[in-house]
Order: C-alpha cells, then structure tokens, then sequence
C-alpha cells in the first residue's frame, strides 16, 4: 500500500512538473522577458497566479520556464553519467583486478574525494557560467556514480552459472556484459537515474543561486531564489514559490525512486507477497 502511495504521489509530482515544463514550450500566461515596472512585486492574485518579481515578471510564467530548465539540464546531466559510466562499470567489471579495473576505480575515488558541488562551481568558474557547463559540470560528476553501481552490481553476476555458461560458449566479455549483465542490473540503475535526477536539480539550483547556472534571460529557480534574498522581509512570496517548486520536483524523484526501487526489487517483492 505504501509503495502504490509513493509510485503515484512521486509520478504525480514528477508529471506536474513535467507538464509545466512542456507546456511552457507553447505557452506562458505572460511573456516572461516583458517587465511591467508599475505593477512589479505584486502578492498572488487571479491576474498573477503567483505574484510578480521586482521587475513586474509574471512569476507562474517564470517558474514555468524554469522548470524546463532544470529538467533539461538534470536529463542531460544523468544522461552524460549513465552513458560513459555504465560502460566503464561493465568493463571494471568484466576485468576485475586487472590495470583497467584499478585505474577506472583510483579515477572514481579521486572525483568524489570532493563534494560534488564543489566540483561543479570549480568547473564552471574555470570554463565560465552558462547552462551548458552546468550539465557538464553534473555530469562530469555523475560519472563514478554510475560506474561504481554499475561494477558493484556486475561483480556477483560474473561468478553465476548462466555467465559461465556463456564464457563456455566462447561468448566476448563486452558482449557477455551487455547481452547478460546490463539486463540483470536495469532495475539498479533506473532507481539510481531517478536519484541523480533530483540532485541534479539540486545541483542546477545551486550553481544558478551563485550566478554560475543559467544566464538571463533565461529563467532558472536558483537564480530566482538568489534574486528574492534581499526581499523576503516585504515579499516572501519571491523566495517561497520558487522553494516550493524545488521541494515539489526533487520529492517526486525521490518518492518515485523509491517506490521503484522496492517495485523492482525481488526480494522486497517476495517479503511483500
């Protein structure tokens, strides 16, 4: 019961979100590069959903906007650290103690000897702001996730009789990883993609509170926070609805990542039952 109440609480989220995102592609209340001094930090109202900046900006137009943002910077993110780590994972894996296994995992344990963000600010002060080094920078880090939970996933399969089996065949290794040991391991990262996803969005609000995320003009949850800090005393609705709109997307990932990693996992699944 409480996994079905995650699942649907989390892909509820997750596509309010998704849909916000979406439809700002082909429509937003107002234009959100049109400033309207006279009316600027307006409280919610039936004219302005969610209030206005202190440049008269539609705010519900805004966070719109900058919920395409995140995501696609998150979804690049994720995609970068799956697509280069999961192969490294599968041949540590496949050459377990061997130079290659050593040298992948040193490089891992080197990248996260440093938080992550910091990482991604020295990426970003060193290459410049821009939302394309704000996905560099995540995933760049997203990397040694994904290979370390790849390879530790991959490890127990290489000593299964199935796997043996297939050496026997004359099976290559890299063929072996893919055709039997990346379907044995989806569920493993599907879970971890979800998790990624919301510290990438994390990650993506931090890097645009400190003015290295996304540029104006375009929109970016961070930097709506960084801008809203020295008025929260007289318009908290500035700070508030952006935080919000954080906690709403980063929740939904993680509700649906856990509901999916009990969903997928048949352990879990067998005690359940």
């Amino acid at each position: 019961m409480i996994l079905q109440r995650n699942i649907l609480l989390g892909g509820a989220l997750c596509c309010l979100v998704l849909a916000a995102a979406l439809i700002s592609f082909v429509w937003t209340p107002y234009d959100i590069t049109t400033m309207d001094i006279p009316n600027k930090l307006q409280t919610p109202s039936a004219q302005h959903w969610f209030g206005t900046d202190h440049f008269g900006r539609d705010i519900f137009s805004m966070i719109m906007v900058g919920a395409r943002t995140s995501l696609a910077v998150a979804l690049v993110a994720v995609g970068i650290g799956m697509g280069i780590g999961v192969p490294l994972g599968l041949w540590a894996a496949a050459r377990k103690d061997s130079w290659a296994d050593d040298l992948i995992m040193r490089g891992n344990d080197l990248i996260f000897a440093f938080p992550s963000l910091v990482i991604a600010i020295l990426i970003t002060a060193i290459l410049g702001p821009g939302a394309v080094n704000a996905i560099l920078a995540i995933g760049i880090f997203n990397i040694p996730v994904f290979a370390r939970l790849t390879r530790a996933g991959a490890l127990p399969l290489w000593q299964r009789d199935f796997i043996l089996a297939a050496r026997v065949a004359g099976k290559h290794p890299n063929r072996i990883s893919v055709d039997h040991i990346l379907p044995n391991i989806a569920n493993l990262l599907i879970v971890q993609g979800t998790i990624q996803f919301s510290l990438g969005i994390l990650a993506e609000a931090g890097l645009s509170y400190v003015g290295l995320g996304a540029q104006p003009p375009v929109p970016s949850w961070g930097r709506m926070l960084a801008d809203a800090q020295t008025m929260v005393s007289f318009a908290p609705h500035l700070a508030l609805i952006p935080g919000f709109a954080i906690i709403a997307a980063v929740l939904g990932l993680n509700l649906l990542g856990d509901g999916l990693r009990d969903h997928l996992d048949p352990k879990i699944r067998v005690v359940r039952t």
